[in-house]
This record gives structure tokens, C-alpha cells and sequence, in this order.
């Protein structure tokens, strides 16, 4: 069985950031937290029909996996010079303006992200949506000029939308 490639995922800096926090939270407080738990149930009795001290362990798992993951994309992401950004094509780590063809012209902006940076309540910040570069939108984008019109297929059809702006944020 060959090796699994390592890919590296494009991010911006401020994703980089919460990300970072956020296992540092769970590394530390999290972690702590459950192990509150964990101890409380102990003290219940009979860990073989203790619900509480299951659902203890099971958080501490659920825990684990998020912390083994953040660990995981972390150790495989670029961090996106913003400095360096190309505002002529549509890419990570920009804003773009949309033009919505099929229904009056009407724009909506949005910061184009790494799909890693949408975890929890991270889908928009201050007041901008953020889109991963993996959602429909993002894939029909990346790459385009100002100007181009893309199609955009979602799950009700078909979308028209044209680039009205790329700039950075």
C-alpha cells in the first residue's frame, strides 16, 4: 500500500490563529474540564452502570478526536502571506464581490477561506460571510478575474454570478 500524501491546505493567518487557540483551550481547560467530570462520576460508584461517568468517557474521546485533529491540520497548513496576496484573481485569503445574475444584479461579499477555517461559529467575522475555497461557490471562483461570469452549480440548479470585486481584508 503506497504512502498517503501529505497535503497541505492553504490558511489565513487569522484562521491560523483561532485554530491555535482553540487546541490550546482544549489542550488545557478542556481537558481539565473532563477530567472534573471523569472524577465526579467516580465517586458515584459502580463504573459499570454509572451513565454519568459514560458520558464522561465519552466526551473525553470526542474531546481527543477534536484535539488529535486540530493537531493533524495544523501540521499540514500553509499560512497565506496576506501581504503577498494577487488581488487579480479570485484566491484564499481575499474579499470578493459577487454580482448575482439570475436574481437583479443584487452583490454579496465575502471572504474566500480555507475549508479548515469554518470549523464552530467562524462563518463570518465582522460582518462579512467567510466561504471555504471547497464550497460550490468557492471552487466556481477561485482562480477568475474581475469581470468573469461563473456558473455555480448548487443543489437547486445552476447559479450566475459575476466577479465585481477582488480585494484584499
Amino acid at each position: 500500500m503506497a504512502p498517503k500524501k501529505n497535503i497541505v491546505h492553504e490558511m489565513t493567518r487569522s484562521g491560523y490563529e483561532r485554530l491555535s487557540e482553540e487546541l490550546t483551550n482544549l489542550r488545557t481547560q478542556g481537558r481539565q474540564e473532563v477530567a472534573r467530570k471523569l472524577e465526579e462520576a467516580r465517586a458515584f460508584g459502580d463504573l459499570s452502570e454509572n451513565a454519568e461517568y459514560a458520558a464522561a468517557k465519552e466526551e473525553q474521546a470526542k474531546l481527543e478526536d477534536r484535539i488529535a485533529d486540530l493537531e493533524v491540520t495544523l501540521s499540514k497548513v500553509t499560512v497565506i502571506d496576506e501581504t503577498k496576496l494577487d488581488t487579480t484573481r479570485a484566491g484564499v485569503g481575499l474579499r470578493i464581490t459577487l454580482e448575482d445574475l439570475d436574481h437583479d444584479g443584487k452583490q454579496h461579499t465575502y471572504d474566500l477561506v480555507g475549508s479548515e477555517e469554518l470549523s464552530g461559529a467562524a462563518f463570518s467575522e465582522g460582518g462579512i460571510q467567510r466561504i471555504s475555497q471547497k464550497s460550490p461557490v468557492g471552487q466556481a471562483i477561485s482562480g477568475h478575474l474581475v469581470g468573469d461570469i461563473v456558473l455555480v452549480k448548487i443543489p437547486r440548479g445552476t447559479r450566475k454570478l459575476k466577479i465585481a470585486a477582488i480585494e484584499k481584508y
